[in-house]
């Protein structure tokens, strides 16, 4: 942090945040509008079975796995383009200060062979330290990623990005799980409080994003140093082709921690992320449940 915003400013922390916006808008729109579908067809198909004697109607873990899988596939299929604008818009100022000092030492090794270069090397170094490099912004980095690779360059890391569907997968067994569980033994509590109140949806929804996290982090390295800028000079160490030369390198160059870096970071921000979005969706659902049943009950009594 210290380090971004003494070269970037604090502006440098929000690196990438219009597109991350649009992004996590169309994204959620989109897992949940499909996980909802899913949702409703598994909890008829379970209903429907349960009526031929075939089970108590609810749905089973994997069932909620296959839902949330189908509805996360969906989600990526058509929302990764954005996210690689955002990664790309993050780490642009990281691959443009690498490159700054592979060309400070180029300078300095220059000097050192050369006497005549080394007359005016306090010139080239201050030049090159006066141009900091700065955040772009989206069209920029589109027409970056375009004209890398063209069209498919938008799809970079589809493969991790595709596997990883299995996080808001288990995320969301966990939490249908645990929720279920819960409403469970609060029905059978006579005397004690039936609804589930906003901090235990919070708490629940911590946990279960927690776990998927850990679960699954390694897979969102991967797919960050694909979707990255690749323009590093002759740092093959830094450079891949596609996601098993990635994974690869990784292993070569900075053995299996490499694959754990920035987690704790991670772990916080998603943990609380999905912690918020579980507990207002709760709460919301609440709302509009009651004030159906409101609505319902002025209709009858107008009707009588």
């Amino acid at each position: 942090m210290i380090q971004v915003i003494k070269t970037e400013g604090w502006g440098g922390l929000y690196s990438g945040l219009k597109p991350s916006l649009f992004g996590t808008i169309a994204s959620q729109g989109v897992y949940y509008y499909f996980y909802q579908v899913f949702k409703n067809k598994a909890e008829s198909i379970a209903t429907a079975r349960k009526v031929k004697g075939l089970g108590d109607g609810n749905v089973g873990m994997i069932s909620w796995l296959a839902v949330a899988a189908m509805a996360g596939s969906l989600n990526v299929l058509l929302t990764i383009p954005m996210w690689v604008l955002v990664t790309r818009m993050q780490t642009q100022t990281q691959a443009e200060r690498n490159i700054m000092e592979r060309k400070r030492d180029a300078l300095l090794r220059e000097a050192s062979e050369n006497s005549a270069a080394a007359s005016t090397l306090p010139e080239k170094l201050a030049e090159l330290e006066s141009s900091k490099p700065k955040p772009y912004g989206t069209l920029q980095a589109a027409a970056e990623v375009y004209s890398e690779a063209g069209i498919r360059g938008f799809w970079k890391g589809i493969i991790p990005t595709l596997i990883m569907v299995c996080n808001p997968s288990i995320q969301f067994m966990i939490y249908e799980t645990s929720l279920r569980s819960l409403k469970e033994k609060r029905a059978t509590n006579k005397h004690g409080v039936k609804q589930i109140t906003a901090l235990e949806v919070f708490f629940l929804g911590a946990v279960a994003k927690l776990g998927a996290t850990v679960a699954t982090y390694p897979l969102l390295v991967v797919k960050s140093r694909l979707q990255a800028k690749q323009d590093i000079g002759s740092n093959v160490s830094l450079r891949y082709s596609g996601t098993l030369d990635a994974i690869v390198k990784m292993i070569r160059y900075e053995g299996i921690f490499g694959f754990y870096k920035g987690m704790s970071t991670k772990i916080v921000q998603s943990v609380f992320a999905a912690s918020v979005l579980f507990m207002v969706k709760e709460e919301l659902v609440k709302y509009f449940t009651i004030l159906a049943y409101k609505s319902r009950k002025i209709r009858l009594n107008a009707l009588r």
